[in-house]
């Protein structure tokens, strides 16, 4: 189990033994599994720090295998078994990726979502939401991408809802059919307000629940035959999928820490 420690200092008028150390070790020193130091970065909100460990590691290990593939002999049987292991190395590292996409669709994104992600102010776009170049590394592993989206859709919660919102501008701008639907509707309902309001209908309650059924059905039969529903499924689509996507691709960056209370 890797460990880390903290407290290490230098020993005074002492010179390096054999092995070359010229630390003492401090009797005071905290030694920390690694488990529970990266239980403690999830619970005090450093988890972009938790992030770029995971994804550094992954990368010095990539980079310790190529270079282990690439320092062995260059005979003819050895240039070839160092073919076919690059080869092996690719595939698996290929199929590896395509499991960590596929593995998005079996948790739910938004289980850690409340209401109260939408009530703050929307971050900017181009510097915060979208970033840079360097803002975007694929997922080394299922565990990290779920930990970037579940992170990623808090932080930007308003963003992905005008995603959405304008998604659905867009179904209904190509389904014309569906627009006309919709605004149909919605100027049956505000007929139906006005009428109610004029006439007196809370009166009588029995003929209002009535219209109300009535209309209830004139609008389901209006949105059926405008295909409304097609334009409200491709929209659904296009955003889970735009958001499952930018989210686990985007890294974790720094947030404002809270301030502990006195």
């Amino acid at each position: 189990m890797s460990k880390i420690k903290f407290g290490a200092f230098p020993a005074k008028h002492q010179s390096p033994n054999k092995k070359g150390m010229v630390f003492a070790p401090n009797p005071l020193s905290l030694t920390v599994p690694e488990p529970e130091f990266e239980s403690w970065l999830r619970d005090s909100g450093y988890l972009e720090i938790l992030d770029q460990r995971t994804t550094d590691l992954h990368r010095l290990t990539a980079a310790a295998e190529a270079e282990a593939a690439a320092s062995k002999p260059a005979s003819s049987s050895a240039a070839a078994n160092s073919i076919a292991h690059i080869g092996v190395y690719f595939v698996s590292q290929l199929f590896s990726r395509i499991w960590t996409l596929l593995s998005l669709l079996t948790f739910n994104p938004f289980s850690k979502l409340t209401t109260e992600d939408f009530s703050g102010d929307t971050p900017p776009w181009a510097p915060v939401f979208f970033g840079s170049l360097e803002s975007y590394s694929f997922p080394s592993s299922a565990s990290q991408a779920r930990l970037r989206v579940h992170e990623n859709i808090k932080r930007y919660a308003r963003n992905y809802a005008s995603l959405f919102v304008l998604f659905f501008a867009c179904s209904l701008y190509q389904l014309p059919a569906a627009l006309c639907g919709l605004i149909l509707c919605l100027a049956l309902w505000e007929i139906f307000k006005f009428g109610a309001d004029r006439w007196g209908l809370d009166r009588y309650p029995v003929i209002r629940q009535t219209l109300i059924r009535l209309a209830q059905c004139v609008t389901a039969v209006i949105l059926l035959t405008s295909n409304i529903q097609l334009a409200i499924f491709l929209t659904l689509g296009v955003s889970y999928a735009v958001i499952l996507l930018h989210a686990s691709f985007r890294k974790l960056t720094t947030v404002k820490q809270p301030t502990a209370k006195r």
